[in-house]
């Protein structure tokens, strides 16, 4: 089957995570129900440029954000490519189409005093072993940047604590080094010890009570409690860390494209729309600061 033979591609070859083969795939094949339900097309290499214009025609009638959109448009522009280079299709129906227009979101981020509060009361207190790890993640998350499925897949072996630095696997397999601070290495080691002293032993560097490998709930739990300390922000994710990190590593004059490499971006577009918070600081410093602002 066509769309199996893209899957097992994306799979092996590309090494796309997981998580985005299953949004690909629930993308390509609510397409292809629409055929068969609108136009009884059972195949999806027989659809046509209008066929996919009705089929977004119809996502946003029914309320689907334009992000959305232009995502399952993405996994079906990828799939149509792979049959042409497959030699299965002569035409892209997707080629011309475009997507719609999404309005720019700036991203969400915590401010550096609230970050400063947090780290410094937690790092004066006894822990238990949920509160020590939830502040390792937390830790771990602001100083790197790293994404929440690159933090559950750190162990031990990628740190160096000679070189400060730890290796990152991120999309796509791809390996980058974040140079990290002998703090953080002390909070990992400190935490090893905890870990071992309850006789947990893992090669992850985060894990449950019980001792296995962390997972996506528990990160996100983890940063939502530790957040909701310090700020009343409605998105407290692993991911506002993300943006978080770029945005103090920036307001603090940091070079775009070394900010690029330590987040893992392919392009500096990925990159650039930070600059757009510290674009917000400058005008609040020009305003503040000139006589004339």
């Amino acid at each position: 089957m066509a769309l199996d033979n893209y899957l097992q591609y994306l799979t092996t070859e590309k090494r796309i995570s997981p998580h985005t083969i299953v949004a690909y795939t629930a993308d390509i094949k609510s397409f292809q129900i629409f055929l068969i339900e609108e136009f009884d097309q059972h195949l999806l290499n027989e659809a046509s440029p209008q066929m996919v214009r009705s089929w977004m025609a119809s996502l946003i009638e029914s309320n689907v954000l334009p992000r959305s959109v232009n995502r399952k448009l993405s996994s079906l522009r990828g799939f149509y490519k792979f049959e042409i280079k497959d030699g299965n299709l002569d035409k892209n129906p997707c080629k011309h189409i475009l997507g719609p227009k999404m309005s720019k979101r700036l991203p969400e981020f915590v401010e550096e005093k609230a970050i400063e509060s947090l780290s410094n009361s937690n790092s004066e207190k006894e822990s238990s072993f949920e509160q020590s790890r939830d502040f390792l993640i937390f830790e771990l998350l602001y100083a790197t940047g790293m994404r929440q499925a690159e933090l559950i897949g750190l162990k031990h072996t990628d740190i160096d604590a000679s070189q400060c630095q730890l290796r990152v696997l991120g999309k796509r397999n791809k390996e980058r080094l974040i140079p990290i601070s002998n703090n953080l290495i002390s909070l990992v080691a400190e935490f090893q010890h905890l870990k071992q002293d309850l006789g947990l032993k893992s090669e992850f560097i985060i894990i449950t009570n019980s001792g296995k490998k962390s997972y996506p709930k528990l990160i996100y739990r983890s940063i939502n409690s530790t957040l909701s300390t310090v700020t009343t922000m409605d998105k407290k994710s692993p991911h506002v860390l993300r943006h978080t990190f770029a945005t103090h590593v920036l307001n603090n004059g940091a070079d775009l494209n070394a900010v690029k490499e330590l987040l893992g971006h392919a392009n500096l577009s990925a990159t650039q729309i930070y600059t757009h918070n510290t674009f917000e600081k400058l005008k609040n410093i020009y305003k503040q600061a000139h006589p004339r602002a």
